[in-house]
């Protein structure tokens, strides 16, 4: 037990975690870093051999701290460093924490960017500092040798020095690795690194990896198992490091687009099941290898994983049948964490490399999700933050630190280009950003891959390499958006055939009218079925979002995060124009991208996010819109733009919203749909 610090000791700040304590002269800084709960890496012991722990002493008087630091107030290089620095390399004004000992008050930055033997940082993916506590740790030790005197085993001698050393009690050992010990220990001439893995305080620790001499490096992997895509970051554990970044499609795509239809399609084969799990984990082990060929890794030197998945994605790769969650109750076999060795599951890493998967928050609203609150944390806010991660199936949570919500509303894959006659991935070529002239009727639009709008002069020059290939998702937002904002549709989402008078634009489509967006190869234009097709996807989102309000008791949100990759590219203002997300200050509505991989990321670089997201997911009140009445209502509603009933002043501040036409499906030729009247209008047709 550490005595109680003494207010006359040195007081050292660690930086960038804020962590400050009072220790005697002569501390050394790792050991005061670990007494303040500061993760500083060291995999030789204080043996200054590895060079994880190094550190800089910030020089200069911090006021704000009260806090006088300088270089003086450390000892100085002592033999162990020097030769270090001699045979090694320090970089100037490091240190090494293991040996540099508290002299006097010292501000102390962790550098974030420790590498030694460092890989080339090829994509940064997250813009954020993660506090690193990761569930694997490197410890190098020196084995006493066998003595016929002392008979104990190899193994029992490795486990002593590892509670000697390190303080490591109770240990486990991965079976496979029991064989192979005497070898290591000899080839290592009695000195090797030993992997050990704890998830939870409570859990018993394991050694799952074990190597001759000093072992300077081990890695990590998140990865966000989406319906469509699969994204994966390659990490180093020891320093936090993202070393590669990939993604590539989830080849269940081949056995349905959407959820629904691969779960119908285990229900309608024996073997279905069986072939989607091996598809995704065969995409899984492909992509492992892409990043570690990005990074130059090797995938053995890969010991912890974290994956997170719908949870229908969650129950294939795990290779349970997914069929309960395609009907009512929508019952999940699983909503916990889970832990796994890699190997059982197929996947390619160490052998005893581990696998963990964050838990579940309901049937249709999964681990990605808790990876989202966990990456954004509402849970965390003060303030009402609205958290929507937009994909075929919509994840909504809602709430603060006092209450939090979620729902899922099958939005269906229209967002992503599916259902619009144009519409298309994002791509080169793919229309992303649109604009109409509401006096002229004329669009101007933006490509991928070009800078240009389509109305600047060498435009067409530019797109010859790829072409106008057709709508993406943002685009398909913009343009609708843009035609009401136009007036080229009503409120209610019927194109106006009047105004086909004035603009060649507007065109007789069968028994209904169409925009023309480009006259071109390939025609591309706005169908009124496209624009019913949108309407349908962001009532369904606005609906339950609507829902989780009401049930939070409140009018407004004060903070609306995009998560996904679709919400990365929507301009928060043509989507409150459309209605698919509430009134709020546009200044608070942020694209957060993926942020269930950041919280992937959180879990693997610190194991105290694991238990984080575990207790917040058992808060959080799951509403399942099928059962609530009051949710078609609020449906029928939200197919207008922005909305029926809900007024939106903040938007109103900052767009010129036009004045309110209805106008019936039959003034736009008709289309076959019912005509969708005002409650008003109902209601005086009962009184007639």
């Amino acid at each position: 037990m550490n005595p109680p610090p003494n207010i006359t000791d040195p007081l050292v700040l660690f930086m960038p975690s804020g962590k400050r304590g009072h220790f005697p002269v002569g501390t050394p800084v790792l050991d005061a870093a670990r007494q303040l709960g500061v993760y500083v890496e060291s995999v030789c012991g204080g043996r200054a051999t590895c060079g994880r722990c190094q550190i800089e002493v910030q020089e200069g008087n911090f006021a704000k701290h009260k806090i006088v630091s300088s270089n003086d107030h450390i000892s100085p290089k002592g033999p162990k460093e020097e030769r270090y620095e001699r045979v090694r390399g320090l970089p100037e004004g490091r240190r090494l924490s293991c040996s540099a000992t508290v002299q006097g008050d010292l501000v102390v930055d962790v550098p974030q960017d420790t590498v030694i033997n460092a890989q080339v940082v090829r994509k940064a993916a997250v813009d954020r500092h993660i506090d690193r506590n990761p569930a694997v740790q490197l410890c190098f030790v020196e084995v006493e040798q066998p003595d016929m005197h002392k008979p104990l085993g190899d193994l029992d001698r490795l486990k002593l020095v590892l509670e000697k050393d390190w303080g490591w009690k109770d240990l486990a050992i991965a079976p496979h690795l029991i064989p192979e010990v005497q070898g290591i220990l000899r080839k290592g001439n009695w000195g090797v690194t030993a992997a050990v893995h704890r998830d939870s305080p409570s859990s018993q620790p394991c050694i799952i990896g074990l190597w001759p001499d000093l072992k300077n490096e081990a890695y990590g992997i998140a990865c966000d198992i989406g319906s469509t895509t699969i994204a994966m970051h390659l990490v180093s554990l020891l320093s936090g490091r993202i070393v590669a970044s990939s993604g590539t499609s989830n080849p269940q795509i081949r056995f349905g687009e959407d959820l629904m239809s691969r779960v119908s399609y285990v229900m309608m084969n024996p073997d279905g099941r069986e072939a989607m799990t091996k598809a995704v984990r065969e995409a899984v082990n492909s992509l492992i290898g892409k990043v570690c060929e990005e990074g130059g890794v090797d995938r053995h030197d890969i010991l912890d994983a974290v994956f997170v998945a719908n949870p229908i994605m969650h129950h294939l790769f795990l290779g349970i049948d997914p069929t309960e969650l395609g009907q009512a109750p929508f019952a999940l076999a699983v909503s916990g964490a889970t832990h796994y060795w890699a190997h059982d599951i197929d996947i390619e890493l160490n052998r005893g490399g581990r696998v963990y998967l964050l838990p579940c928050i309901a049937g249709h609203v999964g681990a990605d999700a808790a990876a989202a609150a966990l990456s954004e944390g509402p849970y965390r806010q003060d303030k009402m933050m609205l958290l929507v991660d937009v994909g075929t199936n919509a994840e909504i949570i809602l709430g603060n630190r006092e209450r939090v919500v979620a729902a899922s509303s099958p939005t269906g894959p229209a967002f992503e280009g599916a259902e619009i006659s144009s519409g298309q991935r994002a791509a080169p070529g793919a229309i992303e950003r649109v604009r109409i002239d509401p006096e002229t009727l004329e669009p101007k639009f933006r490509i991928i891959g070009v800078d240009k709008w389509s109305d600047e002069e060498g435009f067409e020059e530019d797109a010859k390499a790829t072409g106008v290939t057709g709508i993406c998702g943002s685009a398909i937002i913009e343009v609708v958006a843009e035609m009401y904002l136009s007036g080229v549709i009503s409120e209610d989402g019927v194109i106006d055939g009047a105004l086909a008078a004035r603009s060649p634009r507007i065109f007789q489509n069968g028994r209904t009218f169409s925009y023309l967006l480009r006259d071109g190869e390939p025609r591309i234009s706005v169908t009124q079925n496209d624009i019913r097709a949108i309407q349908l996807a962001k009532a369904a989102l606005y609906a339950g979002i609507k829902l989780l309000m009401e049930k939070q008791g409140v009018e407004t949100v004060d903070m609306i995060r995009f998560a996904g990759a679709f919400g990365t590219f929507i301009d928060p203002k043509y989507a409150m124009v459309l209605g698919l997300i509430p009134d709020c200050d546009l200044t608070e509505v942020k694209a957060v991208g993926n942020a269930a991989g950041t919280g992937a990321l959180m879990a693997l670089l610190n194991r105290d996010h694991r238990r984080e997201i575990e207790k917040e997911v058992g808060r959080i009140e799951k509403i399942e819109t099928a059962l609530e009445p009051h949710f078609q209502q609020l449906f029928i509603d939200a197919m207008a733009m922005p909305n029926k009933v809900d007024p939106f002043p903040k938007l109103s501040e900052q767009v010129k919203l036009p004045p309110r036409k209805v106008l019936s499906d039959e003034a736009s030729g008709g289309d076959g749909a019912p005509r969708r009247r005002s409650r008003e209008d109902r209601a005086a047709r009962r009184r007639g």
